[in-house]
């Protein structure tokens, strides 16, 4: 098929597509016109509806105070439905709920699926779910398929997908639906801590430049929160005090300190391209440390499960809620609440954002 192109004619091939996206650089782009979002539960906003897994959230409560169940592991909005307002941007629309060839694929999609990990044996055990790996491949197809179709015009094509603001958040469930999970998984038998770090990290940066392959030039990377103290793994280690276990976050850590130095040589070497780090270690923390500084009342128990600090179990279908769910850090045993979310999106998706590094992702958004 042939498309116009510049002053003359170009013979159309979405094989030859990432290879143009690769000669545009960073300086010809805009404004961000849209969100492309990749992840696990902490940002899926309904893929894993449409999936054969046990990691669910379509039921009531969850959506409490969106208004009513839409998938989110949350009783309202996440970090990056906060970060889409913050940007002027709509929702985007989980991939999964789309007809092929609907236009609103071009307001942005998000292709998060709960359980989700860098590797592709991460959450197993809970059934289907879509590995980073796989929502790099449905971003390919979007681009390849859906986009090629929507908008023929090459030139805007390339605008549009270099424009755009890419948000990972990845390799929580890699620690606690893997590495943390010895019953289930061999990883910390095989690997020791530093070992299974640097596994990650090696594996993440190959998917990173899949990415930038693919288009992605500005990219927001979202580091793990400290998982320690998340009600799971106080439950799974019965503490007492709820206090946070070190254990945990120790190997979470070796994580978070190998990210900087992966963007600081990904910047350096890939053309063009723009990655921004949102380290949400420090806010987490300090949010389960000083929780009356945020507003919160309870640090480390659930809004909604059962057990000790509601860990036991996550949120259950019809299951009665707290009450007051602005005053509580975590909504469920893994999933923090909007209340929270929106906090840690305040300090990434606007100007004075602190937790993203060299710049916010409202001032990449910009360029």
């Amino acid at each position: 098929m042939e498309r116009k192109f510049g002053a003359g004619f170009f013979i159309f091939s979405p094989f030859l597509l990432p290879l143009l996206l690769l000669l545009l650089p960073i300086s010809e782009c805009r404004r961000s016109p849209a969100m492309f979002i990749f992840g696990d539960s902490l940002i899926d906003n309904g893929n894993n509806n449409f999936i054969p897994t046990m990691a669910r959230a379509n039921y009531f409560p969850y959506g409490i105070d969106y208004g009513f169940p839409t998938g989110r592991f949350c009783n309202g909005l996440t970090v990056t439905d906060y970060g889409a307002k913050l940007l002027g941007l709509p929702f985007p629309i989980p991939y999964l709920s789309l007809q092929s060839k609907s236009p609103e694929i071009l307001q942005g999609v998000n292709y998060a699926s709960a359980a989700a990990g860098i590797l592709d044996a991460t959450g197993r055990h809970y059934g289907a779910r879509i590995t980073f790996n796989g929502q790099i491949s449905l971003f390919e197809k979007t681009l390849n398929t859906q986009f090629a179709s929507l908008m023929p015009n090459l030139a805007k094509l390339l605008d549009y997908v270099t424009s755009s603001i890419f948000i990972v958040n990845i390799g929580s469930n890699d620690y606690i639906n893997n590495y943390l999970l010895p019953g289930l998984y061999t990883s910390s038998i095989e690997y020791a801590g530093d070992a299974f770090a640097d596994l990650l990290i090696n594996n993440l940066e190959r998917q990173l430049m899949s990415l930038y392959r693919l288009g992605a030039r500005k990219i927001v990377l979202v580091g793990i929160g400290p998982l320690g103290c998340i009600p799971s793994q106080l439950f799974q280690h019965n503490s007492t005090d709820g206090g946070c276990v070190d254990s945990v976050n120790k190997q979470v850590s070796l994580y978070n300190e190998r990210l900087e130095p992966l963007l600081r040589r990904l910047n350096s070497t890939l053309p063009g391209s723009f990655f921004v780090y949102e380290n949400i270690y420090g806010t987490f923390m300090d949010m389960i440390l000083n929780p009356a500084r945020y507003g919160f009342r309870e640090r480390n128990q659930a809004c909604c499960g059962n057990g000790r600090y509601g860990g036991q179990l996550s949120c259950l279908p019809l299951q009665t809620p707290c009450l007051r769910r602005d005053q509580f850090i975590f909504w469920d045993s893994f999933h923090p609440t909007q209340a929270a979310n929106k906090i840690v999106a305040e300090r990434c998706y606007t100007p004075s954002g602190t937790d993203c590094h060299p710049i916010s992702a409202y001032h990449l958004a910009q360029l």
